[in-house]
């Protein structure tokens, strides 16, 4: 992982939030232990890439899914994406870009991290959900 000090956007290769022209919202709420898990995951990475990238795929019983990958310049952060800056517990700014399908969905939500004897993983606290399926992979709106 790349040395950054506080307040510098964490990526592992030498792009910076700066590098980007997208907008900065606030409509999607992250937790603390959500950036340090995306910092895990972005120190472990060999490939460059910017933070994580959010989506809403229709898909599952109730119609709708979240998606979570990374966020890649070249390949799928495009300017029309939004941009959530959160920090991590040691001060270093994370990047989460959102599709832009997907911040209609997301509006007043807040991204978690659960972990639990079985799985661990993102989760989404989302006012805007009517109903998730029984197995909690897809919701509706």
């Amino acid at each position: 992982m790349n040395s950054v000090k506080n307040n510098e956007t964490l990526t592992n290769n030498n792009k910076s939030s700066n590098d980007f022209s997208n907008p900065i919202v606030t409509y999607l709420t992250i937790t603390t232990s959500v950036a340090d898990h995306i910092t895990k995951l972005i120190s472990q990475r060999t490939e460059p890439c910017q933070g994580i990238r959010i989506n809403v795929r229709t898909r599952g019983c109730s119609g709708m899914s979240y998606t979570i990958e990374y966020a890649l310049a070249e390949k799928n952060i495009t300017k029309f994406d939004d941009l959530v800056l959160c920090k991590n517990s040691q001060g270093q700014t994370i990047q989460v870009f959102i599709d832009p399908k997907a911040s209609m969905f997301l509006i007043n939500s807040e991204m978690i991290f659960k972990s639990d004897e079985l799985t661990s993983g993102f989760d989404f606290i989302n006012p805007n959900e009517k109903g998730r399926c029984g197995c909690g992979e897809s919701f509706k709106v």
